[in-house]
């Protein structure tokens, strides 16, 4: 496969992430709403914070459709450094809003739509997260790598949604539903720091999810010989 269908390739995938994290978004937050769900509310909003990164993504794809590059453009730290922000107050939004819930004692009135928009979540960030690693190593682009790894970190946050989700619905513990909302809170925070570190070193890379993206290239081993040369005997 040619580089321009390459390109093409990763160009529809930016925009199929962008365009399915928009209607997750919406739709999340509409029934974590309703539902008075908080883990799946805040698993609405992350989707929207992806929007912004996605669009970063997909400006790093046109440019890269016109020359060869591995690193972020003024656009594209800019974009990085408001998602960083937007994941930091999701962050201190979800950790309010669970100790809230706490002192309350509020409760989800079901968590069934958690888990019908959780189990798509993975399906779908599984095809993206294998699609682009596909196309990224083709292409041998690290920037289209490291992409493919920070939607794993998104299909890491989608299964802590369904368990908190499907464990509330057999159970019905409160406390399930704010364990999922910390754990979205601690993926946010962990994807904020990664996003102002990028937007400071202008280099791609995806730390959140605990992946190396960039090949690391290990210092030359040196082999040492002793020669021992015994002692003549008188």
């Amino acid at each position: 496969m040619s580089r321009e269908q390459l390109l093409k390739q990763a160009f529809i995938l930016s925009l199929i992430t962008i365009g399915y994290n928009i209607v997750e978004g919406v739709v999340s937050v509409f029934f974590g709403a309703t539902d008075d769900t908080l883990a799946l509310f805040g698993f609405g909003v992350d989707s929207f914070v992806e929007v912004i990164s996605g669009i970063g993504i997909f400006h790093m794809v046109m440019r890269m459709s016109r020359t060869n590059t591995e690193t972020l453009d003024d656009f594209e730290r800019q974009a990085l450094r408001v998602t960083g922000a937007a994941f930091y107050l999701l962050t201190g939004g979800l950790v309010v809003g669970s100790i809230l819930y706490v002192i309350t004692g509020a409760a989800p009135e079901t968590t069934l739509a958690s888990m019908v928009i959780a189990t798509l979540s993975v399906v779908t960030m599984y095809f993206l997260m294998q699609a682009k690693l596909r196309v990224g190593q083709q292409l041998q682009s690290e920037a289209i790598i490291a992409d493919a790894h920070c939607t794993q970190t998104c299909f890491y946050l989608s299964f802590i949604l369904l368990g908190s989700s499907v464990l509330y619905q057999l159970v019905g513990i409160a406390w399930l539903d704010v364990i999922g909302s910390l754990g979205i809170a601690w993926f946010a925070f962990a994807e904020g720091r990664e996003a102002f570190e990028k937007a400071r070193t202008a280099k791609l890379g995806c730390s959140t999810c605990g992946c190396h993206c960039a090949t690391e290239v290990q210092p030359p081993a040196v082999e040492i010989k002793l020669q021992f040369t015994p002692r003549s005997q008188k």
